[in-house]
């Protein structure tokens, strides 16, 4: 047998990559020569094929090797004398409570990182309205009623599964916890005249106190508050309605004959009429506006 016929064959695997960054393994054939034996008649020994692993490319190579890059754009530059110039299309947040006289989303700023307090001289579609669609907002909704079959179909079906209007008996309102992470909005359904509120209001907190209408023993509560809605009004309310709220004369004269779908907001800086205009799905749940209950 010569030389070469002797000789065993040894075997190496090598790694080679490729474009998309995976790796080929590929069997090749060693040309080293064995070690020549000292013996006649000892026998070489059949060593097996081993595995090498390719090691990682350099940082440069494999960086060559990603198969895509992603775009490049141009920077935006500003110069100082620019910036005045730049702006956000941000507008108002808050709970959509209608459309003004000129059909444009009128929005209501419900909560703020104090204690908003406010009443409806109103039925209970308004109030009932503002809960649905602040409960959308993401809101916990708290109804103090005594009158909750009027309130049960609002709190079986505002949530979409979930529970977030709770009905509480009258003067049994307990700590709410109101945070900016979870606002809270209580609705006091109790009556011409309602019972003082045992708990503190606190920030993230805002207390809708509902009205069928203004009684005199009531109306000068109204003289502290951040907002007041005032729906259809006999001129008696009228009169008594402009000794606790900022109205003008234009306004003594169209409460009276307000329609049911309009409401007059008043705020400490000014007062806007809203049309109530529900969806489809909420006038499917509270029917059409409406003044009386």
């Amino acid at each position: 047998m010569s030389t070469a016929d002797s000789r065993s064959q040894r075997y190496a695997r090598t790694a080679t990559p490729h474009a998309s960054g995976a790796y080929n393994v590929n069997t090749v054939q060693s040309t080293q020569a064995p070690a020549p034996s000292r013996g006649r008649n000892r026998s070489v020994p059949q060593e097996q094929p081993r595995l090498v692993v390719a090691a990682r490319p350099p940082r440069a190579d494999e960086t060559r090797l990603l198969p895509v890059r992603g775009p490049r754009h141009e920077r935006h530059l500003l110069e100082a004398d620019e910036l005045n110039t730049l702006s956000l299309p941000v507008g108002d947040d808050g709970v959509v409570i209608g459309t003004d006289p000129q059909n444009r989303p009128a929005v209501l700023g419900l909560f703020r990182p104090r204690a908003v307090d406010g009443a409806l001289v109103a039925g209970s579609y308004l109030a009932q309205l503002i809960a649905l669609r602040a409960a959308a907002t993401g809101a916990r909704i708290v109804i103090e009623t005594a009158r909750p079959e009027l309130w049960s179909p609002l709190a079986q079906n505002a949530g979409g599964g979930q529970q977030v209007v709770a009905l509480v008996p009258v003067r049994r309102v307990g700590p709410l916890g109101a945070s900016a992470a979870s606002p809270v909005l209580l609705i006091r359904d109790c009556g011409a005249r309602p019972p003082r509120l045992a708990q503190p209001k606190t920030a993230w907190q805002t207390t809708l106190t509902l009205l069928p209408f203004l009684d005199p023993g009531y109306a000068g509560q109204l003289v502290g508050a951040d907002l007041v809605a005032l729906q259809r009004i006999s001129p008696q309310e009228t009169q008594l309605a402009t000794r606790v709220i900022r109205i003008g004369v234009e306004d003594v004269q169209a409460l009276p004959g307000l329609p049911d779908e309009l409401t007059l907001w008043c705020a400490r800086h000014g007062r806007q009429y809203v049309y109530s205009m529900p969806t489809q799905l909420e006038a499917g749940l509270l029917g059409t506006p409406r003044r009386m209950d």
